[in-house]
């Protein structure tokens, strides 16, 4: 597996990533290691709940982030597009082992389902919850390179 921009946010990212709306967010979805589809097929999902009903499972004990503020960034020098948030932090997580975080654009995050957020990327990870605190260190920044 490998980290990717899910197909249909690619030509969304940057837009979406500055959270134009007013009760809009990036969710943080860390994902369970048992069960992630292969990136085929994970790709090609466009909602959260689509997601989560194939065999991809969410790690709910450890739960997830919602970040309000992010900040959109043009590299012309290396022909990127830039999104950073604040790094999250998990305290005290417990649970099953994560093989993925997930972030996604929930366009109210007030009255929003699973069926209104769309994936955006996934980052894959090896992390086993064990009660100390985590941060999202390497997982807060985006960058979107046109090939």
């Amino acid at each position: 597996m490998a980290n990717l921009i899910c197909n249909i946010m690619k030509g969304k990212f940057a837009y979406y990533c500055g959270l134009p709306a007013a009760n809009d967010g990036l969710i943080i979805v860390p994902l369970e290691s048992s069960g992630l589809e292969a990136d085929a097929t994970f790709r090609d999902y466009d909602d959260l709940a689509s997601l989560l009903a194939g065999t991809t499972n969410e790690q709910t004990t450890v739960g997830r982030k919602t970040v309000s503020t992010a900040t959109v960034t043009v590299d012309d020098t290396n022909d990127r597009t830039d999104i950073t948030w604040a790094e999250q932090t998990w305290t005290a997580p417990s649970g099953n082992a994560i093989g993925a975080i997930l972030v996604c654009y929930d366009p109210d995050t007030t009255t929003g389902t699973d069926s209104t957020v769309v994936p955006i990327a996934k980052w894959d990870v090896t992390w086993t919850p064990d009660g100390n605190d985590t941060t999202t260190s390497g997982w807060n920044t985006l960058a979107l390179r046109a090939a």
